[in-house]
């Protein structure tokens, strides 16, 4: 790839915002060989194609087993005794179009890795890896080694005497506007906002400063930092003199790093980094373990057997033998015994974790983006084990750990048969089927979720497949395109277990939806899983989880960054509330008038795009539909908003509708030069370029930049992107065919009459959002215009069918569709009106599409510890110690697995509660009549000891504790309820949750709610 459009943005488009074009470049021209086609050797090979190298070849000797089943998802009972290498190498190639795949069947040799730039090994000998290694070390190929064992995992990389680390973090350099530069030695500069991000001894490049100019070319600087929003750097006393603008960002600067061939780094236990830093003698000690696994394995042709008390003391040994040498001061035993009785073990969700890590490896190797592992990591998820109090009882007798010719084999011989037949009587609810959704389903398959007599799992997402999704939602296709994300991932999780019972549905988990998931669906599952992409659909599942008492396992992702959070009822914190942020919210003013970066022109872009081709054509269909009901609700909504939506409507159903094309062109050229010349001339014409504030101060200064008007050229390209997608956006809200015909629209352009800008001095500007809300609905409105408007549009048009038009919905990854022309080209404009820095389409899709960066590692490895915290959950798991929060970033190679917090505690009428403590009433009688409001008083009365003194269903009171509601107290708590919200309670509706008052603590702010079940 040796051009960015080289790179299949469509496909590539999520993952191009993790790595960016020049590393994506470098990465399609590496060669890559994964030795091993068992589960983790299949995890790091979809990551890598999917991520988008030259080429994959992918190697493997054996022949797929019963025991190959549990992990490597591209494996059928039919393909028992084929090679595994042939049997994945047609359905990996199908992941990604721009990748070759072959395989590769016979032994590794030397000859063979000379061809790659990258090797990868994994279900390799100490030996191999040793031997293989020191030969990539001496000939600059990049060697990583990956391996799971049981619930352990290792991963070790070396990537030369030498390799060049272009971008440490993949973070966005910080930049902040410049406000004045003095000529002074040093020179200092001071900002319109706060320098956050800047340190002393870092450097900054400077562009768009005007006067100053010889500071653009000057390459870095390094800076001190002087204040919140100051710092020094250079002589600039032989400069000119600084006029305005400029715009410093910080240079990030490229590391080299050396790395120790795998027999030195063996030795080297500096080189180790610890994934969980409450388990670093486990690490250590898995350290030697691994070592000595291998050396178990030379002395008895085989693997430890499950449950083998004596092979585990056996291991112990090898291992004490060894630490003879490295002398630990914390040898853990317990641990070696553990990866002893496990070590056969095949674990789909660790080889998904450390298949996540391992592949973005690679993509390091290939791209020199982001700081690689240095140099050995170590894993576990030891307390997924049953806990001491699990283990009694007939059904962990070895014999159910054996092999027994089943798809299962690899995990019954770490949990037992017994586990494996729980598993498959789970009842999951899955919300959300793209990226994490995928990779959770996948993971379901292979371990058995739900494919048992009695158990199901049941998958909503309401989204159809998009080409973006195929880069990393690894169960869809290109010919899935258009189809349910949720109906597509369902089949194809039945084809990998035909035992797996799954329903797909395409609702929005919303309060609309709790007439299918209301109370008897939640009560019957087990567990619920979100694999969602925003906080408010999570709040929203999070406080169903609790209304119902049922555990959720919720992960996300964000580029390389990843969490997981698991809440288990009575012994966790939830998800909780939203928390605000305040940074997403740009005040309306600085919008309007006083934008000074480009997410302020982005964002003003797409609301012009939103009132001009969206608003305004539902607000003409609605006047066509309803007539007198809109314009009443229009003029409920005050004056100055009325006149503007009346004068909208008036204009596309009057005189001033569109007949054809050249009049569309006509309306994008006046619309240009009203907003980036007439309104920006009105603006300084309020506010001269010299105007002082009443302090005496420059009232353009700080982060009110003085803007410019822009004069029409249809030679520039920026102006022409404008007319060309604003002219064919209002084109189709009207039904009218347009052209991409430059030189045509340049012909129109010629005929187009622009009227003389006379500005008005009555207009008024708001400085601050306050004076906006104080003004909205007074002062700049024209009564009469208003009236006349209403009495014009009273009578609704006789051709009113004609006249419906086709509000746009914007979209930001359909490339034909002028919607991101136009947000480029109106927001480019507007950043030149305020000389702000522009932003590329690539950049500009990003922030005006709310765009989340992704990339398939970081999805795998989230969904690998998700499953890992399901494991605990089906086991029951009772110690808050057993369960792992984590945040991880994969660019760095960081990963923190904590215990979760518990549940914040209160204490009400002299008892402790907390989130997950209710007051759950039966309000149905064994005779079915329902219970009436009084007997519910008397309920809790009897039942808590507690005096109801008001009762509340939502903002509806539905018991006050007086005389007034007296007559209530016979009526049944439904009829009530009906009453005081002035609404039937819906019929899917079961619970009733209602938030009382009682005598015993009337000041508490925190209390159990009512839960009232009446069905």
């Amino acid at each position: 790839m040796s051009e960015s459009n080289d790179i299949d943005e469509g496909f590539y488009s999520r993952q191009l915002y993790v790595l960016g074009h020049e590393a994506m470049r470098r990465m399609g021209t590496a060669a890559v060989l994964i030795a091993g086609m068992r589960g983790l050797g299949v995890e790091i090979a979809k990551n890598v194609i999917l991520s988008g190298v030259k080429s994959v070849t992918v190697q493997d000797e054996g022949l797929a087993q019963w025991m190959d089943l549990s992990s490597q998802f591209f494996l059928q009972v039919s393909h028992l005794g084929q090679n595994r290498a042939l049997i994945s190498q047609p359905q990996l190639s199908a992941l990604n179009p721009h990748v070759c795949v072959s395989a590769h069947t016979g032994k590794l040799n030397e000859k063979l890795l000379l061809q790659f730039q990258v090797v990868v090994l994994t279900d390799s000998s100490l030996e191999d890896q040793q031997r293989f290694g020191a030969f990539c070390h001496s000939n600059g190929i990049k060697f990583i080694v990956a391996d799971t064992k049981g619930l352990c995992g290792q991963l070790f990389c070396d990537f030369g005497k030498e390799f060049e680390v272009l971008d440490p973090d993949g973070e966005t350099p910080p930049s902040v506007m410049i406000d004045n530069i003095t000529k002074t030695d040093p020179g200092v500069v001071k900002c319109s906002e706060p320098v956050n991000g800047f340190v002393d001894g870092c450097s900054v490049s400077f562009s768009e400063v005007c006067g100053m100019k010889e500071l653009n070319e000057y390459g870095p600087v390094e800076i001190k930092v002087l204040g919140p929003d100051s710092f020094s750097i250079c002589d600039t006393s032989g400069f000119s003199a600084y006029e305005k603008c400029g715009v410093a960002t910080e240079v990030k600067n490229s590391k080299t790093l050396t790395f120790k061939p795998l027999n030195e780094a063996l030795t080297d236990l500096e080189l180790l980094v610890y994934t969980d830093h409450g388990k670093i003698s486990n690490h250590q000690t898995l350290h030697l373990a691994f070592q000595a696994l291998h050396g178990f394995v030379k002395q008895e042709g085989r693997l430890p057997e499950a449950r083998s008390q004596s092979d585990a003391e056996l291991l112990v040994a090898l291992v004490k033998e060894l630490n003879k040498v490295y002398k630990l001061e914390q040898l853990d035993e317990e641990v070696v015994r553990s990866l002893s009785l496990t070590a056969r073990g095949d674990l789909a969700p660790i080889n998904a974790f450390i298949g996540g890590l391992a592949a973005q490896e690679v993509l390091k190797a290939c791209s020199g983006k982001f700081s690689p592992l240095q140099q050995c990591l170590y894993f576990d998820a030891l307390e997924c084990l049953p806990e001491d109090n699990q283990e009694d009882g007939e059904q962990w007798r070895e014999s159910t750990y054996l092999p027994s010719g089943s798809r299962y084999d690899g995990q019954a011989v770490v949990f037992g048969s017994a586990f494996q037949e729980k598993l498959g009587k789970q009842r999951y609810f899955l919300v959300g089927a793209g990226a994490i959704g995928c990779e959770l389903l996948k993971n379901f398959a292979l371990i058995g979720l739900g494919a048992g007599q009695g158990g199901h799992i049941t998958v909503t997402d309401m989204d159809s497949i998009e080409r973006s999704n195929l880069n990393r939602q690894f169960l869809f296709r290109s010919q899935d395109i258009g189809r349910q994300k949720s109906e597509v991932a369902a089949q194809a999780v039945r084809a990998m277990n035909p035992s797996m019972n799954i329903t797909a549905h395409q609702n929005c988990l919303d309060p609309d939806s709790e007439k299918v998931y209301g109370y008897h669906f939640f009560m019957g599952l087990d567990g619920v899983a979100a694999a969602l992409d925003n906080v408010e659909a999570r709040v929203y599942l999070d406080s169903r989880c609790v209304h119902h008492q049922r555990p959720l396992l919720d992960g996300g992702t964000l580029g390389t960054k990843g969490s997981t959070l698991v809440v288990v009822p009575h012994l966790t914190q939830s998800y909780g509330p939203a928390k605000t942020n305040s940074r997403d919210a740009i005040p309306l003013c600085t919008l309007k008038n006083f934008p000074h970066r480009i997410e302020h022109t982005l964002q003003w872009a797409k609301d012009q795009f939103e009132g001009l081709f969206k608003q305004a054509a539902e607000n003409v269909n609605q006047y066509l539909g309803e007539g007198a009901g809109f314009l009443e609700r229009t003029l409920g909504r005050g004056e100055a908003e009325a006149l503007e939506v009346l004068e909208c409507v008036w204009g596309a159903v009057g005189m001033q509708r569109p007949r054809g094309w050249d009049d569309c062109v006509g309306w994008a050229r006046r619309q240009w030069e009203t907003v980036y010349n007439n309104d920006i001339a009105q603006l300084l014409h309020c506010f001269p370029p010299k105007q002082l504030t009443s302090s005496g101060l420059p009232f353009w200064s700080g982060t009110k930049r003085c803007p410019n008007p822009l004069n029409f050229d249809p030679d520039n390209t920026t102006h022409m992107d404008y007319v060309v997608a604003a002219s064919n956006l209002y084109g189709q809200i009207y039904g009218i065919v347009g052209t991409r015909d430059i030189s045509a629209i340049k012909s129109v352009l010629e005929k187009v009459h622009i009227p003389a800008f006379t500005p008005k001095s009555a207009v008024k500007i708001h400085l601050t959002d306050e004076e906006m809300e104080e003004d909205k609905n007074s002062g700049d409105f024209d009564t009469e215009r208003l009236e006349e408007l209403h009495k014009k549009l009273s009578s609704p048009p006789m051709n009113s069918s004609d006249l419906q038009m086709h509000p746009m919905v914007f979209e930001k990854d359909d490339d034909n569709n002028f919607h991101m022309d136009y947000i480029v080209a109106a927001s480019n404009l507007r950043a030149e009106n305020y000389d702000i820095p522009t932003a590329d389409r690539h950049k500009s899709k990003l922030i005006a599409g709310r765009i989340i960066p992704a990339i398939a590692t970081t999805t795998t490895a989230v969904a690998g510890l998700m499953c890992l915290e399901l494991y605990k959950l089906v086991q029951g798991h009772k110690r808050i110690s057993s369960y792992r929060s984590a945040f991880i970033n994969l660019a760095v190679q960081y990963c923190v697995l904590s215990e979760p917090l518990g549940p914040r505690r209160f204490t009400f009428a002299g008892k402790e509660y907390s989130l997950w403590d209710d007051f759950l009433v039966q309000g149905r009688r064994e005779s079915g009549q329902e219970m009436t409001l009084g007997e519910l008083l008397e309920h809790i009365k009897q039942e808590h000891h507690l005096q109801v003194t008001g009762l509340y269903y939502g903002n509806a009171v539905v018991y006050d504790g007086g005389s007034n509601h007296k007559e209530r107290l016979a009526k049944s708590v439904s009829e009530v309820v009906s009453l005081a919200t002035k609404t039937e309670v819906p019929e899917h509706l079961c619970v009733l949750e209602m938030f009382a008052s009682f005598a015993e603590d009337e000041d508490c702010e925190t209390f159990p709610p009512i839960r009232y079940l009446f069905k």
